[in-house]
């Protein structure tokens, strides 16, 4: 039960740091989300997501050593995953690379969702 944490941790670490090559440039981000007609504005956007996502998976896999950090890192991961999910399926109509994304995040859910389960029951109760 000890290494289930930072095992999520640095599995959803990964997941998050995937996207952080679309910091390289529209031809990239358009491959990762299957966008065929990009303007400067969507592209800024998108290259500063993939920033934004590469400092959370920097922090998750920092956190996956550190127990102390473990709820915090749970918690953003949590938040990052489930809001991109319920944005998606509340949306819709997205393509099939974004269909892609969803089904790794729905990946990410699972994993974190063990994370949490690990770390409650490592978690002295108050």
């Amino acid at each position: 039960m000890r290494y289930v944490v930072p095992v999520v941790l640095v599995l959803v670490a990964i997941i998050h740091a995937l996207p952080l090559v679309g910091v390289t440039g529209g031809a990239r981000l358009a491959s990762l989300y299957g966008i065929a007609d990009m303007d400067a504005n969507l592209e800024i956007l998108l290259r500063h997501r993939a920033v934004l996502f590469g400092l959370l998976a920097a922090f998750l896999a920092f956190a996956a050593f550190k127990p102390e950090l473990h709820g915090l890192a749970l918690l953003g991961a949590t938040i990052s995953v489930a809001t991109f999910l319920a944005i998606a399926l509340t949306t819709g109509g997205y393509g099939p690379a974004v269909a892609t994304v969803v089904k790794v995040d729905v990946v990410a859910v699972l994993l974190l969702a063990a994370g949490w389960f690990g770390h409650l029951a490592r978690s002295p109760a108050p």
